[in-house]
């Protein structure tokens, strides 16, 4: 039972109906997971579910939720993975051949830099800017694929979607938005232009870190077939189980991400006043350098905070007095996580960078756990 095509409905009214079937006397309003691998299929296989690596009556009851989220009332696409990087690969690898040229964040997600590799040895040229700045506008001619990520992670940089996307299609370049940190609910990517939204539903959609989960949505049918086709070809499908909890977590998703976003802003404000750190980022903060943009394309800035203390050890210290943190890695839980992330080695961040996920728990209760535990990291 999709909503209404009504864009009037508000985020939570949406987040809780979002894909529902149809109602039916005695049955179950979001309908269990349905294991199969194969389904009774006599005659000519003309339905909608043949086999199960191909369709699943449960992915699409997510799909059409998270289509809903994406674009109110227009006619997208959704196609559910494994996980992010497996959303991520199914839009690389669907829409390049050899020859071709994408342009990369060189600031973004972690597993950047192996997708890279991968596509290079294909024959595909690479080209990276960094997120801040517009800068990819300096290597996008003649590309086949721009691949943005805004807010960037782990620097939480900011770029001018419609800008790019604009500059992108004048030169026939079709762009790709990673909005794993914004969710839905913060950023809609096809509403500012961009053919692809992808997003690792890991994080903030599912929001209890407890799923691998990654989507692609797109308003363009042909290539959400590309993507689809990928996702057969690689076998990157979702368990059914994983997805049906992903679309229970969902209805939650709207009261998650004004809290969690909220208090973002509330640890953010307190952080600005400890002379111990040093390059704090959050768009919500007026005097962030990405604010404005922010603020003309995200309707919500983000439950992530970055800020950076005086060293490894102290970073260390910090993270070790925290009572009600997890030091663990991923965002976009109700349970506030935070991590030190030069310990990967792989961004290019300062020892003492701290990624602060603000979960749900009570604001002044986690703002006087991160206070007091930078008292206690003092040298």
């Amino acid at each position: 039972m999709s909503l209404p095509e009504d864009t009037g409905f508000g985020d939570g009214t949406r987040a809780v109906r979002a894909g529902l079937p149809d109602p039916v006397k005695y049955e179950p309003t979001l309908p269990g997971p349905v294991f199969a691998a194969h389904f009774h299929l006599p005659g000519e296989p003309t339905g909608p579910y043949t086999y199960g690596r191909d369709e699943n009556p449960t992915w699409t009851h997510l799909e059409r939720a998270i289509g809903e989220l994406e674009a109110p009332g227009e006619s997208v696409e959704t196609v559910a993975f494994a996980s992010g990087m497996a959303a991520i690969s199914a839009v690389a690898f669907s829409q390049l051949r050899a020859g071709d040229a994408v342009v990369l964040p060189d600031d973004g997600y972690q597993a950047l830099p192996l997708l890279r590799e991968r596509l290079e040895a294909y024959g595909v040229e690479v080209r990276t800017a960094p997120t801040g700045g517009n800068a990819q506008l300096r290597v996008l001619e003649g590309a086949r694929l721009l691949w943005i990520e805004t807010p960037s992670n782990p620097g939480l940089d900011v770029c001018d979607v419609r800008l790019l996307v604009e500059r992108a299609h004048a030169g026939g370049t079709l762009v790709a938005v990673d909005n794993t940190l914004a969710t839905p609910l913060g950023q809609r990517p096809l509403e500012l232009g961009a053919d692809f939204s992808v997003a690792s539903d890991t994080k903030g959609m599912t929001g209890h870190g407890d799923i691998l989960l990654g989507h692609v949505t797109t308003a363009d049918s042909a290539r959400a077939a590309e993507v689809r086709r990928w996702r057969k070809i690689a076998g990157a499908i979702p368990g059914p189980m994983e997805a049906w909890l992903a679309h229970r977590s969902l209805a939650t998703l709207h009261l998650r991400v004004e809290r969690q976003c909220a208090s973002a802003l509330v640890l953010a404000r307190a952080l600005e006043a400890r002379p111990e750190v040093s390059g704090l980022r959050h768009p919500g903060l007026p005097g962030d350098p990405s604010h404005a943009v922010a603020a003309r394309q995200m309707r919500r800035f983000g439950s992530v905070v970055s800020f950076v203390l005086p060293g490894r050890e102290q970073a260390e210290r910090f993270l070790e007095g925290l009572r009600l943190v997890d030091d663990a890695t991923s965002f976009g839980g109700v349970r506030s996580t935070a991590e030190r992330r030069g310990r990967w080695g792989g961004d290019a961040v300062p020892e003492g960078f701290i990624r602060f996920s603000v979960g749900a728990e009570d604001p002044e209760d986690l703002v006087a756990d991160v206070l007091r535990a930078l008292d206690a990291s003092a040298p």
